[in-house]
Parts: structure tokens; sequence; C-alpha cells
């Protein structure tokens, strides 16, 4: 006896080394799955800090036995201990710095999450996004030994907890998957994320079948103790089997997953929680920036400072508002979609290759969300009354290289901020090729008309000599009425605002219709296309998609610029009129190729029309001899109708969506009941086969085997020393009596049964069969349905041959129960 307490003591250490060896691997498979979040050596840091003291908290719990209000004391006090040494590292530094790392550390635990979503990846040790991590495996490490190491079913629970901590880096992380893990010609789509998913599971179910083996180890020992039974504890050739089987059926679902999951959502983006969140409701909200470009040149703006570009170095080619990248025929806006999603940016973030800027802008005049920004954003730091506002309401969009600015409203006079960024060589248009283009808006009939007449080709020198011919045959006019002061030489042309396709329509109409007038071409003046930069940006990006270029309009400003056709700030001093506009096209190489479509003003349109006689239609004098010709019956206009050569089809584009969507929905439901519905099917051939099996006699046995293995299914198994009347017995169905006396006479009698016997015989098994789980709920029945217990029945270990004394009080001897069941 005394070797017990210490044999119990040896079982307890095992469920807790277990449980720790469980939570710390999924603590690793989490910190995995939050690494692309902050890509941070300090992130590291913190896991190992925080794991190492949970488990300390924890250790220390378990053993005082403390309560669960005591526990999340001392983690919340960890927290404040550990916040800013780990979670705001930057605010090391005076009591002031410490004070304000507190209160940021508090402000992290409640607004953490929010803020971790909307800020671009990495995010490194960007303020307090450090905070929801240090709680995660802080509070969810100790939760989860906690929850491992006590006795009975909420054991379990632990699962829900590290299953939550490596779900925070899956949630919180990038919507783009890993790249997939080439070996030879095996391709592996998203293998960080399979791997992550693949080794929790694996992990979740050795830990689960550990410490079911160990409760069920405790439950004999216990019931051992009580009845004096002799328990041998070593594995015997069930179990083996047992696990051979479970350690099988996983290894079969991870391979499905492996091949069948990540190649059906290879090119599927994920859903996280980022996905939904940004400034899209400010930006659909706000007027798009070319629609009021117009308003930039009245007589009361024009010379307002709208912000100033200052640098110790060199400054920028260009700065830009706003990248609009949708059109739908009437306006030109940022495009709403997927493709183009403006999140928060760190402090520092990898901006690629280039030339280095580093600027100041100090906002004038400017007002709306969208915000001055030159090249390829690497880092903005704000200062100002606003700075803490403005740093928390900036959103980036890398693809579009813009930013938008959301805190009050917008941008306001006095706001400054630091740029550093990158300027990457801009490819020639001339050497781009284009990739092609999707659906959009049909440009206007002139427009193709005129790509058609004057198009070389369809590659980047092409487009490059239609813009060149454009502006040359354009006339720069931003008003309906005449400037207050023109520029000198200027004559001035009226033009009409906005950029719908009737406008580029009508800008076309009188290019094609001043190049058919003899006198165009006896004058050399083919100017007729009167606007400014918001209609030939749009004239310029429609041009381009006829020719098979991506493209979209900028609205900014320059800097500096070798071409004197166009505008620049003077000092990085940008008025109001200084502002412009250009289209911006996309090679095959994926590069972004500005375009600067601003028309000439040197030489004005003419207004000489070519005077046309009319034309003079000689009378024909017939002869009296000419008969009248009949003319035919008309042609029914219905007959085109059914012409096949003017059937344009149906369009089956919505068909490739939907079966693609079905059939991910299929391989998912193919892996997750796939398996059961094998079980089911499986049951199905074996009763068949039963049914079927030749001679009376034998279908009449293999009857009662079918009827055992349906009661083993709805889980009221029957020990196997049982004979068939006590095994009937125990069961108590309606028909269990006859069914164990006909099995019994089948069996042993000298009278073959008849073929109308077996029939009538199976009818009694399957209403009992039915019997045993009817009434019991779907749930039950589905379970039954899909349970294995009959397959196993055979696994069960050989009843003793002599029967402990213990266990013979009140009991038959072991001879009547010894009798065979078949």
């Amino acid at each position: 006896m005394r070797g017990r307490p210490r044999r119990q003591r040896r079982d307890a250490l095992a469920v807790n080394v277990g449980g720790a060896v469980y939570v710390a691997a999924m603590t690793v498979l989490a910190a995995v799955a939050a690494w692309p979040i902050y890509r941070s050596a300090s992130f590291a840091l913190l896991v190992a800090v925080s794991a190492v003291l949970a488990g300390g908290v924890a250790a220390l719990a378990h053993r005082r036995g403390w309560s669960a209000g005591v526990v999340g004391a001392v983690l919340a006090g960890s927290v404040l201990v550990l916040g800013v040494p780990l979670a705001v590292p930057s605010r090391l530094g005076g009591p002031a710095d410490l004070l304000a790392g507190l209160v940021e550390t508090a402000s992290g635990a409640v607004l953490g999450w929010k803020d971790l979503v909307t800020v671009d990846l990495p995010v490194g040790t960007y303020r307090n996004l450090l905070v929801p991590a240090l709680i995660v495996f802080l509070g969810g490490v100790c939760a989860a030994l906690l929850l491992a190491w006590r006795p009975g079913r909420l054991a379990y629970a632990a699962t829900a907890v590290t299953v939550a901590m490596v779900s925070f880096g899956l949630f919180f992380g990038r919507t783009s998957t890993s790249a997939a893990l080439v070996v030879g010609p095996v391709v592996l789509p998203a293998p960080v994320e399979t791997g992550v998913g693949v080794g929790a599971l694996v992990a979740t179910l050795l830990w689960a079948a550990h410490r079911t083996r160990r409760e069920r180890l405790f439950a004999l020992e216990r019931a051992a103790a009580s009845s004096g039974v002799h328990l041998t504890r070593g594995a015997s050739r069930t179990d083996r089997r047992r696990a051979l089987l479970g350690a099988g059926m996983i290894a079969v679902a991870v391979l499905v997953a492996v091949a069948v999951v990540p190649a059906a959502a290879q090119s599927r983006e994920r859903d996280v929680l980022r996905a939904a969140a940004g400034p899209e409701v400010d930006i659909s909200r706000a007027v798009s920036p070319l629609s009021t470009y117009r308003s930039l040149f009245a007589d009361d703006r024009a010379d307002q400072v709208l912000f100033t570009v200052t640098s110790d170095g060199s400054l920028p080619d260009r700065v830009r508002l706003a990248t609009l990248d949708a059109y739908d025929g009437e306006v030109f806006r940022s495009g709403d979609d997927d493709a183009s999603r403006f999140v928060r940016v760190p402090s520092v973030r990898d901006a690629g290759e280039g030339a280095p800027v580093d600027a100041t802008v100090s906002i004038g005049a400017l007002t709306g969300i969208w915000m001055p920004t030159a090249g390829r954003l690497a880092g903005v730091r704000f200062g100002g009354d606003r700075a803490v506002a403005l740093a928390d309401r900036f959103y980036y969009d890398d693809d579009a290289e813009a930013g938008v600015q959301t805190a009050g409203g917008g941008l306001a006079q006095g706001d400054t901020y630091d740029l550093t960024a990158v300027e990457r060589p801009a490819q020639a248009l001339a050497d781009a090729t284009p990739p092609g283009v999707g659906d959009g808006v049909l440009a206007p009939e002139s427009l193709r008309a005129w790509v058609e007449e004057h198009a070389t080709g369809a590659d980047g020198a092409a487009l490059a000599g239609l813009v060149t011919l454009l502006r040359e045959r354009g006339f720069l006019s931003h008003a309906l009425t005449a400037p207050r002061d023109p520029l000198p030489g200027y004559v001035f042309q009226p033009s009409a605002a906005g950029h719908s396709l009737a406008r580029i329509d009508e800008l076309f109409a009188k290019l094609l219709a001043r190049e058919s007038d003899p006198r165009a071409a006896s004058t050399g003046n083919y100017v007729a296309a009167v606007g400014d930069d918001e209609q030939f940006a749009v004239a310029t990006a429609l041009i381009a998609r006829e020719l098979g270029f991506p493209s979209r309009v900028v609205l900014g400003a320059r800097l500096e610029s070798g071409d004197p056709g166009v505008s620049t700030c003077d000092g990085g001093e940008c008025r109001a009129q200084d502002l412009s506009a250009w289209t911006e096209v996309r090679s095959s190489s994926g590069e972004w190729i500005p375009v600067d479509v601003t028309p000439q003003y040197a030489v004005a349109p003419s207004l000489e029309q070519t005077e046309l006689r009319d034309p003079e239609i000689p009378t024909e004098v017939r002869p009296d001899g000419v008969t009248d010709v009949v003319p035919p019956p008309p042609v029914q206009d219905d007959d085109a109708r059914d012409d096949p050569r003017t059937d344009p089809g149906a369009d089956l584009a919505w068909l490739w969506t939907a079966l693609r969507a079905a059939s991910i929905v299929l391989l998912v439901m193919l892996v997750l009941c796939g398996p059961l519905a094998l079980i089911a099917a499986a049951k199905s051939m074996r009763r068949r086969s039963r049914r079927r099996i030749p001679g009376p006699a034998r279908r009449i046995a293999e009857g009662w085997e079918e009827y055992l293995d349906a009661a083993a299914d709805a889980g009221r198994a029957v020990p196997a020393e049982l004979t068939r009347e006590e095994a009937a017995a125990m069961l108590g169905t309606p028909a269990a009596g006859a069914l164990a006396a006909e099995a019994d006479r089948a069996v042993f009698s000298d009278r073959a049964p008849s073929a109308d016997e077996a029939v009538e015989y199976w009818r009694l098994v399957d209403a009992d069969r039915r019997s045993l789980v009817g009434g019991r709920g779907a749930g039950r029945r589905l379970r039954a349905a899909v349970s294995l217990r009959s397959f196993l029945r055979f696994l069960a270990p050989a009843p003793p041959r002599t029967v402990p004394p213990v266990m013979e009080r009140g009991r038959r001897s072991t001879s009547a129960r010894a009798r065979p069941s078949t």
C-alpha cells in the first residue's frame, strides 16, 4: 500500500508534464502564426519572457490553490510591470516617459486590438501594439496550464485557450498567405498557415489522447483499490491496435487537408479582421478631387498656398494627393475594391529600393482627407498640436502610393509632418509593353475612331505617340469665362468642366471634325480639343486601356519637371493653380509609369470653317418606253433576330465563379463529412452482405451479430462473455428474447431453419435495431450511424479464464457465463 501514493504522485506528475509540453508546443505555433504581424526581435523576447512568467504563475497558483480572482490580479499586475519594457520599449527613459508608457499600456489593453487591424504590417514596436501580444501570451499560457492541470473533463477546455492563442496570429495577420513552398515538382501553397494548422491539430489530438488514457488509468486504479482486483498497467494488444488506428486516421486527415484545402483556396485572399478595417467610409463619402479640380483655378483661389514642401536635400519630382483608379463613365474616384485598400502605417516600413527622399510638408489652405505624399512611403512623423490625432488617423495605400488623413475631417492649416520615402526611376513609356486589361467602361466611339486612325501599333511607343499628338492638338483652358490675369499671348478659349464619357466624346468629336476639314491641312492647324488636365488625363487613361494598358489618374503637383509645357511649384510652394493631373499606366512588369497630359496653349484652335457648296443633283428624264419595275416584297425585320450570326451568345462568365465556389464548398464538405459518409456506407455494405450470406442458419447467426453491432453503436455494448439469452435480457428490446432463442436454435439445433424464417428473423432485427436508437433524438441517431464501436468489437479483450473471487459474489458460476454466444 505504501507504493500507491508514490505511484499516484508519479501519475499526476506525468499529467502535468504532458499538459506543459502541449501548452509549450501550442505557444510556439502561436508565436509562428503571429510573427508576420510584428517581425521584430522585441516580439520574440516578449513571447519568451511572457511564457516563462506565465508558467511560474500557473505553477504557484496550482500548488497554492489560488482562486481565479487572485490569478487574474497577479496577471494584471504583471502586465503593468512588464508593459513598458516588453510592449512599449520606446517609453524606457525618465519618469515622465515611464508614466506615459504605463498609460499607453493600459490603453493598449483596451484599444490596441482595434489599432492592430488598421496598421500596415509588420508593425514592429510601433506605439503600444505589442500589448495585445503580451496579454495573449501571458494570460493565454497561464490559463491553458491551469486548465490542463485540472482533474476531470474541465481540463479539455485548455484546447480552446490554446487554439485562441494560435488564432490571434491568423485573424490579426495579413490578408495574403505565405509564399508557396516548392520541393521539386511538388508545390505546397500557404506552407506556414498549413503547418501551423496541422501542427495545432496534431498536438491537440495527441494531448487529448494522452489525457484520456491517463484518466482511464486513474479510473481503473480507483476501481482496483475498491474491489481488490489486480491491475495490469502495461499496454495491451487492444490498446496498441487502437493507438495505431487513431494514428492512421489522423495521418489520413492531415494528408487530405494538406493536399486538398490549400490547393482549393490558393488563389483566394484570406478573410481576416484587417480586411474589414480602414477609412473606406470616409473615402466613399468624399467628393472625387478630380471633380473639384476646375475650382482650383478660380480667381479667388488660384494664388492660395495649399502646402509647402521643403527638404535639406533635393526635392522630390512629384507630390501626389490622390490616386483615382475606378471610373464609372461619370467620375474617376478611388476604387473601393480589395486591391486598393488603405491601412495604418507603423513608424518604419520597407519601401524598397530607390533614391531616398526626406522632406517636410507644411499644410496651408489645403483641406480634405487627401494628404500630400512623395514617392513610396517608408515612414511619416507628424508634428504640431494635432500630432497624436494625425498619427492615429493616417492611412496609406501601398499600391496607389497615396495617403489619407481622417483626423477631425481631414487636414487643416498648420499641420506638419516629415516624410521618409524612396523614388524609383520611372520606366520610359516607349519601352513599356501592355499586360492587357479586363472589363471596364467602353470608351466613346469617337475616341476609338481617333485611336484607330492614328495608332501605329499597340505598345508603349504607340501610346506615347498618341499622347504627344493629343497634347499638340489640344488647347489648355480652365474656365468658361476669361481669366482676370491671362498669360501673355494667351488667346482664351472657353471649355466646360467634367470628365464624363459625354465630355470626352465631345472632345474627340471636335478633333475628328477638324482633321476632316480641308482648311486644317492647308494651314497646318489641327488644334480643336479644348480643356485642361481633368479631361486630358481621363482621355489618356481611356486611350491606354484601348491599347491594353491598365491606367489610373493621379492628382498632385510637380516640383521639378523637364517638360516646359507643365506647371511646377515655385521653390516647393504649391499654390492652387500649380496642381495638375496626370495619367499612370502599368506595364507588363507591374510598374506604374507617369504620363504628363497637359495640353499646349501656344497655338489656339482655328475658328475657320470650310464653306461647302450644296450638292447639285441632276434630274434624270425618263423616256416614255421605260417600264416600271415592281420592287420585291420587303424582308421581315424579325428574321434578323433569328440570324445566328448576330447572336452574341449567353454570358456564362458567372458560371465559372459559381462552379469554383461550389467546388470549394464541396471539397470542404468532403474533408469534413467524407469519413462519416464512408463509415455509414461500410455499415450498409456489411449489413447487406450478412443478409445475403448463403444458408438460412448462417443468415440468422449473422443477424444476431448485426443486432449486437447496432447495440454497440447505440452505446449499449454487451460484454463478450454473456450468452445470447443474457445479452437479450440486458438489452431489453421488444424482440430481444425471440432473437436470442431463434439464433440459439439455428446454431445448436439439428433442425435447419427455412429461408422464410431467416427473412422473418431479419425483419425482427431491423425493427429492434431501430428501437435501440428510436426516441433518443436526431443527434443520438446520427452518432450511432457513424459510430465505430461495432467495428471495434473484435478488438475487445477476451474474457479471463478465471474470475477473481471478489467478483464472484452474487454471480453465477464461471462455467455458466463462459458459454459461447455464437
